[in-house]
């Protein structure tokens, strides 16, 4: 080999054997790089991977509480509605039994006035009754009243009326007499009035003016009486002597005979 091939030869080695160092750093270099690279790159996936975790896991808390809230909305939700329906239920219960204390006051009321009713109406009938046993006594007694008041007790007894009779003719007789006495007396005094007018010292005139004065009212009261008879001897005709004239009820026999006439009981003339 030529020395110039041989130098060229060992120029075109050395070149490769001081290249070959310089590329081997290099490629080092490139391994190191790519090393910290794909460290990098490793690093950098792991991070991400991480971070995706983490994203994920943060998504998945998000999510977890979300559905958590959602849940307790939910919840809280329908404890509302159970409230507001038991509210609700409480409410209608409320009501209703609101009602039906009214209704029962309603019914209470109205039985009450029914029980009125019926009270006021036994009573109207009850007052309605003694009304009319009221009035059917007051008939009775009106009717009781009206016999006695025409009755006549001694009307079937003729043997005790003709006794009446002759007593109140007898009784009737000497009245007559003794208001003729009367009066005789009584004109008599009247003519020695006259005689004594001027006479008068002693007062034997004043004296014989009341005297006088006695004997007109004893002749009055005879005149009274001898009435009396003749309306005794009228009843004796129709009957109805010895009914008393106050009370009706008939005047006991004992006390026509003893007194002549009368025209009342016993009680009814102490009553007067």
């Amino acid at each position: 080999m030529s020395p110039r091939l041989a130098r060229a030869s060992k120029a075109a080695v050395s070149p490769a054997r001081t290249a070959a160092p310089h590329a081997v750093t290099v490629t080092a270099k490139k391994a190191s790089t790519a090393t910290s690279k794909k460290a990098t790159a490793t690093t950098s996936a792991k991070g991400s991977s991480a971070a995706v975790a983490t994203r994920a896991a943060k998504e998945r808390d998000a999510k977890a509480k979300a559905a958590a809230k959602e849940r307790e909305a939910k919840a809280k939700a329908a404890a509302k509605e159970r409230e507001l329906a038991r509210k609700a239920r409480e409410k209608a219960a409320l009501e209703l039994k609101r009602q039906r204390e009214i209704e029962a006051r309603h019914r209470a009321v109205e039985a009450e006035k029914q029980r009125r009713a019926r009270e006021i109406e036994r009573r109207n009938a009850e007052e309605q009754q003694r009304l009319e046993r009221r009035e059917e006594e007051e008939r009775q007694r009106a009717e009781a009243l009206e016999r006695k008041m025409h009755s006549k007790p001694y009307a079937d007894d003729l043997a005790f009326l003709g006794e009446l009779r002759t007593l109140l003719l007898e009784a009737r007789a000497t009245t007559s007499e003794q208001i003729a006495v009367a009066e005789s007396e009584a004109d008599e005094m009247l003519v020695d009035r006259e005689r004594l007018e001027y006479d008068d010292e002693d007062g034997s005139s004043v004296a014989s003016d009341i005297q006088r004065d006695q004997l007109k009212e004893f002749s009055a009261a005879l005149r009274l009486k001898l009435d009396e008879i003749d309306v005794a001897l009228a009843r004796v005709d129709d009957g109805s002597y010895g009914r008393c004239d106050e009370c009706f009820e008939p005047i006991s026999k004992a006390r026509l005979l003893a007194q002549v006439p009368v025209f009342t009981c016993v009680s009814c003339r102490a009553n007067v």
